[in-house]
């Protein structure tokens, strides 16, 4: 946490003091911890760990405004201020990533993971680019790690679960997401990805089952909507079938060439 008080305006306006908002404290959006941020940047302090602290707080403001090259410059100063700090060189990762630049990406990873052998988060995110790139093997290694490192979460579990399931590997698929139900039996992805196995196993019914669970958690959810209406094409409810695969392209225009690469046509 950052130890240096300053009072800006909008930590004046807020209650707040730059510190809290820096680290994110008021989460209405990201603009309070912007302002925050800024407020400990042009301070005057001297301290370079503070700095870099508030450089890599402020650059996660702006990913998650999608702001990301105003993002990648605040984290290139918070590498320049402390570079063995693992986590803006992971942040930096993740805005690469979104900018669809996968190998820079996947080099913020790497001086990341150098950084912090432990960083479980740095593993994770390297799998999903490794995921993007199609370079599965890659991915399911980096998964493997960060499971280690973290069991009890059951994203990476689901994330892992995915992974297999694209790769055929449905016996690990399905180990995977059954442990990541257990965990958190009302996340919706997870009884979307088992409903993914259902699908490549042929147990239609089994995979609708799953696909209403995941929708009564999340309506809206494209692949789960898609691979619904996949299941009831295949047992022979075609009304049923398009309804549903119509609602998920409203959603996810490019859903069908997703189940495509996927194996399911």
């Amino acid at each position: 946490m950052l130890m240096w008080l300053l009072t800006s305006a909008a930590a004046q306006n807020s209650g707040l003091s730059d510190v809290e908002l820096c680290n994110g404290k008021d989460r209405t959006s990201a603009e309070p911890q912007i302002a925050g941020c800024t407020g400990l940047i042009n301070g005057g302090t001297d301290n370079p760990k503070v700095l870099a602290i508030a450089y890599s707080n402020r650059g996660n403001a702006y990913t998650g405004k999608g702001e990301y090259d105003q993002a990648i410059k605040d984290y290139d100063e918070s590498i320049k201020l402390n570079p063995n700090y693992a986590k803006p060189f992971n942040n930096r990762g993740v805005a690469y990533q979104k900018k669809g630049d996968y190998d820079r990406a996947i080099q913020d990873f790497d001086a990341a993971i150098n950084i912090d052998p432990n960083y479980a988060n740095a593993f994770a995110n390297r799998a999903e680019t490794y995921e993007k790139k199609g370079d599965y093997p890659s991915a399911l290694k980096d998964f493997d790690e960060a499971i280690q490192l973290q069991p009890t979460s059951k994203v990476l579990w689901n994330e892992r679960c995915w992974t297999h399931a694209i790769v055929g590997e449905l016996q690990a698929a399905m180990a995977d997401c059954n442990e990541a139900i257990r965990l958190e039996p009302n996340v919706a992805v997870a009884f979307d990805s088992r409903g993914l196995i259902y699908l490549k196993l042929g147990q239609w019914e089994l995979a609708i089952a799953d696909y209403n669970a995941a929708l009564r958690i999340d309506p809206k959810l494209p692949s789960a909507l898609y691979g619904r209406g996949f299941a009831k094409m295949k047992a022979g409810d075609r009304a049923g079938g398009d309804t549903d695969i119509a609602a998920a392209e409203a959603i996810e225009r490019n859903i069908a060439g997703e189940f495509a690469r996927y194996g399911l046509h």
